[in-house]
């Protein structure tokens, strides 16, 4: 498996061990404190229960790999230091929103958020919501997700049953395309109408992608490497 290679996959194979990360234990002093500073700066952030990979392997149409349970505050340092542990990866779904007219609907990060002002398909990374039958659910994920983020439930988008991955190193995209029977505006419309009813939305923005000169910096790479391809073809 090489970094920055599209795979496509059709089966998720994620089962939750119970493993402490050494790189939390070690650390744990100085997560706490980097984490305390982040807080000040944000005060909605919360420390919340995460989940995280090891031991990705690709094997023909199936993708596996063992989650373990660990706290918002140390994924947070270990994502903010520059992923001083290379053995785990954040492995997360996305939701690919792509319109009748072939528009890509990505929403912006709100400021409160700790991906303030970067631009993505709705997505987050699995907590202990997304645990069904002692594994991680990566299509689960992305359903809660956009139904948080957009307000769009299963009934208004047809999912492809394949999932395009999308491998870095410290990142696992697990991007499905999903197919809305609406253009990119009314979609967009309908989900900042859903945003302007919510306490603390966390999206602030939402934006059409119809070509690559759409594309933007504060895409992550695995985003627009998606889009390119799917262009593309």
């Amino acid at each position: 498996m090489k970094p920055w290679d599209i795979l496509r996959v059709r089966a998720l194979d994620f089962p939750v061990e119970a493993w402490q990360w050494p790189f939390a234990e070690a650390r744990r002093a100085e997560i706490d404190a980097h984490f305390a500073e982040k807080q000040r700066e944000k005060p909605a952030m919360w420390n919340g229960r995460v989940l995280l990979g090891r031991n990705p392997v690709f094997d023909g149409d199936r993708l596996s790999a063992s989650y373990f349970e660990t706290d918002f505050a140390s994924f947070l340092a270990w994502r903010d230091w520059g992923f001083p542990d290379p053995s785990v990866f954040n492995g997360f779904g996305m939701g690919a929103l792509r319109c009748a007219d072939g528009a890509f609907v990505l929403g912006e990060m709100g400021a409160h958020t700790s991906n303030a002002g970067r631009i993505y398909f709705p997505s987050g990374t699995p907590d202990l919501d997304d645990i069904r039958d002692g594994a991680v659910d990566i299509s689960g994920s992305v359903v809660r997700e956009l139904e948080e983020e957009t307000g769009l439930v299963p009934g208004d988008y047809d999912s492809e049953p394949h999932w395009h991955c999308i491998y870095t190193g410290p990142a696992l995209a697990m991007i499905r395309s999903l197919r809305v029977g609406l253009p990119g505006e009314a979609l967009r419309e309908r989900i900042e109408y859903n945003l302007a009813a919510q306490d603390q939305p966390e999206l602030s923005a939402i934006h059409l992608v119809r070509g690559t000169r759409d594309l933007t910096s504060a895409m992550p790479r695995f985003v627009t490497a998606f889009i390119e391809a799917q262009l593309a073809a």
